[in-house]
């Protein structure tokens, strides 16, 4: 089985980094038996330097080099359970042998859509989206706490929410539009789940029963 995993920012983070050992360890353990391919966001990170860039920058290509830096500095962690090149382009990740760790690509998306272009180009069996929240909400659960979370939606809902296009450097969404096209297109398996609970994550790896949001296609 492939499985292809984005790895939210906002879960891995030096100021998190007891969850960083786990993760890894739930990736050598399953990578035993699977192919797994992991896109680490930039979180927080990426963010506090395209904030700080677009005081006196507003070239969102440029901002979003800024980003994809940050994401592969995320990647650099996990990585050090492995040691491995760290790809920056779709083609290199899909040439390597698994368990892959990387971070963006080009300016223009998010690592959702890397993730998607990834599992797109892989053949993956499934992508799982491993944020800081346990699923999708109809409203966003950090704003609206009386939130209520969906425990599946259709793609094609999602994408009206989500729209289909890259908006800005830096954005934060569940899964970003550009992502959602790709599910969409090439009907790609996919769940999200919130990577900080490890045990779901795992779960939602091996298709067993998790607590999250399953995208229908």
């Amino acid at each position: 089985m492939k499985v292809v995993i984005s790895l939210g920012g906002s879960v891995l983070s030096p100021e998190n980094a007891s969850y960083i050992p786990e993760v890894a360890n739930l990736i050598i353990r399953v990578s035993q038996e699977h192919d797994l391919y992991i896109v680490v966001g930039g979180g927080k990170t990426a963010r506090h330097y395209i904030t700080a860039a677009r005081v006196f920058c507003t070239d969102e290509q440029y901002l979003d080099t800024i980003g994809i830096a940050a994401t592969r500095l995320n990647a650099l962690l996990i990585n050090a359970f492995f040691k491995k090149p760290i790809p920056e382009t779709i083609e290199a990740a899909a040439a390597m042998q698994p368990p892959v760790i990387m971070g963006g690509t080009v300016p223009g998306h998010s690592t959702d859509a890397v993730a998607a272009m990834l599992a797109r180009r892989v053949s993956a069996d499934r992508l799982v989206i491993a944020t800081d929240v346990d699923g999708i909400y109809e409203r966003d659960p950090k704003r609206y706490p009386g939130a209520k979370k969906l425990d599946s939606i259709h793609i094609r809902e999602l994408r009206a929410m989500a729209g289909d296009t890259w908006k800005k450097a830096g954005m934060n969404a569940v899964i970003d539009g550009i992502a959602c096209r790709i599910i969409d297109e090439e009907k790609i398996s996919t769940c999200v789940v919130n990577g900080k609970d490890v045990k779901m994550l795992e779960n939602a790896i091996y298709g067993e029963e998790f607590n999250g949001t399953v995208v229908e296609v």
